[in-house]
């Protein structure tokens, strides 16, 4: 998603600090009852030069545009990643249908949402990737492959693509933006992503230099950025800029939540799954396979690098043998005899981590674990699917609110379509998360937040192993690059130094 944030603009963003602010919304209005947002966008911003537009020029963007766009996303022969987010919220008939009038363009510049419902996070959702403007003509020019084809209106222009391998971006010469002391934006000319997957290569380059930025270290060299407990080294801070905070992500071990015989899905019985959660030794994982890279799951679902949110009132699983196997007992597999060999479906560049989990439930559980690693595409679809009882898993944030990690868990989200790969069902969490959805009262909302966290523990659909930290590197020559806690690139004002 980081070229995104290069090559269009919404009517939101979000800021280093993850508040939400105005991008081409230049003024906005929410209606008493939170139903209706009417929207005044930016006069004068142009969308790329390209071949879709007469003359290959880029012409104004205009409310229509955000019409096209959101009804886009909605559309069901799109298949678009973020419907979800958006299907539930916005207005719709008697019937259950799209309402016709639930987004309209009042005039050129001006653009009114109707909602089914109150939603205090709404202006969160128009900051999300998926919300950013397109044009119809690059659809209409290039067909199925639009994706290849990008036009925004973002800092960036696409200029080369080759899918998983390189992407030139160049800079817009007429984009909307200046600094503080009206000089255009961005500073650089031109970006060159590589996308290496030889991670342990990519970071050799980086330290001979040819590469300016590097996120996403590979496991293996954590040790020569990190000491053991997750500080800096002082002799790669000094040669290179090291960029290392929380992200917002929770990495778990998810289950299957369908059907109902325990004798042949012993994972479908609760005991079983807080005895496998006691078992693990997370800040040892942590230590062994990361360097001491993230921060131990000891609370609820939702991680700490939520501001908002308070995961200290969230009573968790610690680390505890005697309890795990007291609870597997209760399930009628003392010390794990006759409980059957269960299969864990992870991806290949995991399987460090899963082996960890194999050997911590053989030890503390006599439990037999088989850990099954795909092409992560083929493991994505097998568990989207509902072909994996239990199985490797992570959320990052869609944005930075705490209803984005518990909706992973409402009844109407389930996967495909959706975010719930357990299948989670419980009409306690399905009333709070539509009450948090709807209340103006922050207080309420938190507490109904906080409620459902501690469900999520005590129900175990998911065994939360740590949130997530990254480390981003940087050349000491590379100025003004910034990111946020959901790791988005932020390069309008990146430059190089002199």
């Amino acid at each position: 998603m980081w070229a995104v944030t290069q090559l269009y603009n919404g009517l939101f963003n979000f800021s280093e600090d993850l508040h939400v602010h105005p991008e081409l919304a230049e003024a906005y209005d929410i209606s008493e009852d939170g139903l209706t947002y009417t929207f005044k966008i930016k006069e004068g911003v142009y969308l790329h030069d390209d071949q879709a537009f007469e003359n290959g020029r880029g012409r104004e963007v205009i409310a229509e545009d955000f019409v096209y766009t959101y009804k886009r996303l909605l559309d069901s022969r799109v298949k678009a990643k973020g419907a979800w987010v958006f299907a539930d919220k916005v207005k719709r008939g008697p019937n259950g249908a799209l309402a016709n009038d639930w987004i309209v363009a009042l005039d050129k510049y001006r653009i009114k949402i109707t909602l089914s419902r109150r939603f205090p996070a709404f202006l969160q959702i128009l900051a999300m990737p998926f919300t950013k403007v397109i044009p119809k003509e690059a659809e209409q020019k290039y067909g199925l492959d639009f994706r290849k084809h990008p036009v925004g209106t973002g800092p960036f222009m696409l200029k080369y693509w080759r899918e998983k391998e390189r992407l030139i971006l160049i800079k817009n010469p007429r984009y909307w933006k200046r600094d503080i002391k009206n000089r255009p934006l961005p500073y650089i000319d031109a970006v060159e992503a590589l996308f290496n997957e030889d991670k342990a290569k990519a970071f050799l380059d980086f330290e001979k230099g040819f590469l300016d930025f590097l996120t996403n270290i590979p496991i293996a060299q954590l040790p020569r950025v990190l000491n053991k407990n997750g500080s800096t080294r002082l002799d790669f801070k000094s040669k290179y800029g090291i960029e290392k905070k929380p992200y917002i992500l929770t990495e778990y071990i998810g289950f299957l939540l369908e059907g109902t015989d325990q004798k042949t899905n012993p994972l479908l019985n609760l005991k079983v799954r807080k005895a496998l959660s006691y078992a693990i030794n997370r800040e040892y994982l942590l230590s062994t396979i990361r360097n001491g890279l993230g921060t131990p799951g000891k609370h609820g679902y939702i991680p700490d690098a939520i501001s908002s949110y308070d995961a200290k009132y969230i009573d968790g699983y610690t680390y505890n043998i005697k309890k795990a196997q007291k609870l597997l007992q209760g399930a009628g597999y003392p010390l794990g005899r006759g409980f059957p060999e269960i299969t864990l479906n992870t991806y290949n560049t995991d399987k460090a981590l899963c082996t960890f989990l194999q050997k911590q439930w053989s030890q503390n559980l006599g439990i037999k674990v088989k850990v099954v690693a795909n092409q992560f595409a083929t493991h994505k679809d097998k568990v989207d699917q509902g072909k994996a009882r239990f199985f490797r898993g992570s959320w990052r944030a869609d944005y930075p609110d705490a209803e984005n990690f518990l909706a992973m868990f409402y009844s109407k989200n389930e996967a495909p379509a959706g975010p719930n790969k357990t299948r989670f069902k419980d009409a306690t969490f399905d009333k709070l998360f539509v009450e948090s959805q709807e209340t103006d009262n922050t207080f309420t909302r938190y507490g109904n937040y906080h409620a459902m966290d501690q469900l999520i523990i005590d129900k175990v659909p998911v065994i939360v192993l740590y949130y997530d930290e990254v480390v981003n590197l940087r050349q000491k020559n590379i100025t003004g690059l910034k990111t946020n806690t959901m790791n988005t690139l932020i390069l309008e004002k990146a430059d190089i130094k002199k």
